[in-house]
């Protein structure tokens, strides 16, 4: 597949529906369900301006919204300046293989820099073969491994 030619922009309120279907997918995907409170929760705090609510890119191509990328700033422990935790990446199925992932993740590094937060990271499941395909090219591997309370 050819890349497409993919801008990338603030999530807008308007977004909302679209946002919404893009989200489910991404949660189908991993094989998980949240409650309508966990969306709407979800949405306005995407919308909202406290320092450490999560942050939310959408990426349109052909005049259609078909990727979505949220992230958030927090303290660190190891370095004085905040980090970027990217959470959810989600290119719709159309899309795919075309470079709206890239540039939603190269759109974070842009966005981490801007705030003077260089160090990017994000997490995976080891089952996404596709996603991990672009993720060895635009980052690196750690050696860690996540844990998670029972």
């Amino acid at each position: 597949m050819s890349r497409m030619p993919v801008s990338v922009r603030p999530l807008a309120a308007a977004d909302e529906p679209v946002w919404r279907e893009l989200w489910t997918g991404y949660l189908d995907y991993y094989e998980t369900r949240v409650s309508e409170d966990v969306y709407a929760t979800t949405f306005a705090r995407l919308m909202g301006d406290e320092p450490y609510d999560p942050l939310g890119l959408v990426a349109e191509a052909d005049g259609a919204v078909v990727g979505l990328v949220h992230y958030l700033m927090h303290r660190h422990t190891w370095k004085i300046e905040n980090i970027c935790y990217l959470q959810d990446l989600y290119t719709a199925p159309e899309a795919r293989g075309r470079g709206v992932g890239r540039a939603l993740i190269e759109a974070v590094y842009a966005a981490a820099d801007a705030a003077g937060t260089p160090s990017v990271y994000w997490t995976t499941q080891e089952f996404n073969y596709a996603g991990r395909m672009l993720y060895d090219r635009v980052g690196i591997k750690t050696p860690f491994i996540k844990y998670a309370r029972p």
